[in-house]
């Protein structure tokens, strides 16, 4: 069972990338980029489906062909490796002619690879279907050992390229652009295990041709560390797809702000303004419409913005490092989780109901994610929310952090 569904994972990961990319292949045909990637997700996602015994007999049965599925799994590999060296040179971009010219390259190379992997298994002779231990079985026999040296050799190039390309970039690349710098990552880790699986594979064909048995590296080490190294490029290259999107984006930004929206919402819903949503509405409308709710809960509380609550915020802040601007957010928040507190005890008749503010705090346009952010997790904030409600002139807590 594991044997068809492990081999299935990977393969759904760079389907499911492959599927976010389409749409984007479709309005942006031109860009070779986009080519470059749908290609190599249509190509990888069936490689290690095809690589399991019970695909190479069935495969194997079809075709009428003894160990077809040689030449067609280490074309498919040659073809993926080649295009994974493609997809990042356009990836990481440069001066055109210099990017045309590696791509052009990195084509020709793995291109004769490919193909003179189908020749030499034409020409060979492989009598005996072999379901795990092709390579170690035929490296001594001729043209067969030269098909496989050179599906090792290309494979070997491109996973070494891979590595060391996505690594150097990694190195560069902003600190701002996780989902990049995390596919990266993915990415080199995936080599890494990949060049562990190379070296194997080598380990065992080599010592076949000094006469010595290390078959069990090439079918019992070597198999589990291509799947483990699949699994982790399909996320590499998902991670990047996803974590960059519009919706990836809207949807993290909708999260964030659900503290803000929770305490909200219930002096929002007294504006009548809020419209209901439908279970499949999609999250770039889901997410204006709770930034509306907390713009309509902001107003409502206008009234209850206490100045003196902002002021002692944001010295409390200041006076533990804080930016000037993180400051002002800390401060924003404590106001709002002053307000909220007072409103909601007046309107239950816990408290009898303050004073008006004669010159009530409006709050600055801060992007609501850090105040949310600011109202969830500063104790600052929590220590102005205590104090609402029980008339404490200083709410200002222990310096631990805000």
């Amino acid at each position: 069972m594991s044997d068809r569904i492990l081999p299935l994972l990977p393969a759904s990961l760079m389907v499911l990338a492959l599927l976010i990319k389409l749409p984007k292949l479709r309005r942006d045909r031109d860009r070779p980029l986009n080519r470059t990637a749908c290609a190599l997700l249509a190509v990888g996602a069936p490689i290690n489906f095809l690589a399991t015994p019970s695909t190479i007999v069935s495969v194997n049965r079809h075709t009428g062909v003894v160990n077809f599925s040689a030449p067609l799994v280490f074309g498919l590999c040659t073809v993926f490796s080649g295009l994974c060296v493609v997809l990042v040179l356009q990836w990481r971009g440069g001066p055109p002619a210099a990017v045309r010219r590696a791509t052009r390259l990195t084509t020709a190379v793995f291109g004769t690879a490919t193909a003179a992997i189908v020749v030499l298994f034409v020409i060979g002779d492989a009598p005996v279907e072999r379901l795990r231990d092709l390579d170690t079985y035929y490296a001594t026999t001729p043209w067969i050992r030269e098909m496989i040296v050179c599906f090792l050799l290309a494979h070997t190039m491109g996973t070494s390229a891979l590595t060391w390309l996505c690594g150097k970039w990694l190195t560069r690349a902003d600190r701002a652009l996780r989902p990049l710098r995390t596919g990266l990552a993915l990415i080199v880790v995936a080599g890494v295990m990949d060049l562990a699986y190379l070296a194997a594979k080598w380990a065992s064909v080599v010592a076949r041709w000094t006469g010595h048995d290390l078959v069990h590296l090439s079918t019992d080490v070597a198999p589990p560390l291509a799947g483990a190294a699949g699994l982790l490029l399909g996320a590499g290259f998902l991670v990047p797809l996803v974590g960059g999107s519009a919706t990836w984006v809207a949807l993290s930004q909708y999260r964030r702000l659900r503290p803000l929206w929770k305490a909200l919402r219930g002096f929002a819903a007294t504006q009548g303004r809020v419209v209901p949503l439908t279970w499949w509405s999609p999250v770039g409308i889901r997410l204006v419409h709770r930034e509306s709710v907390i713009d309509d809960g902001i107003l409502a509380l206008a009234a209850w913005c206490d100045p003196r609550v902002r002021d002692t915020a944001y010295e409390a802040a200041r006076s533990r490092g804080l930016s000037e601007a993180r400051a002002a957010t800390v401060a924003d928040a404590a106001v709002l989780a002053a307000a909220c507190r007072l409103k909601a005890a007046a309107a239950s008749g816990s408290v009898p109901a303050p004073a008006a503010i004669a010159r009530p705090y409006r709050l600055g346009r801060r992007p609501l994610t850090a105040l949310a952010h600011a109202f969830r997790t500063s104790d600052i904030v929590a220590a102005a929310r205590d104090a609402a409600t029980t008339g404490s002139p200083d709410p200002t807590p222990d310096p631990v952090g805000a």
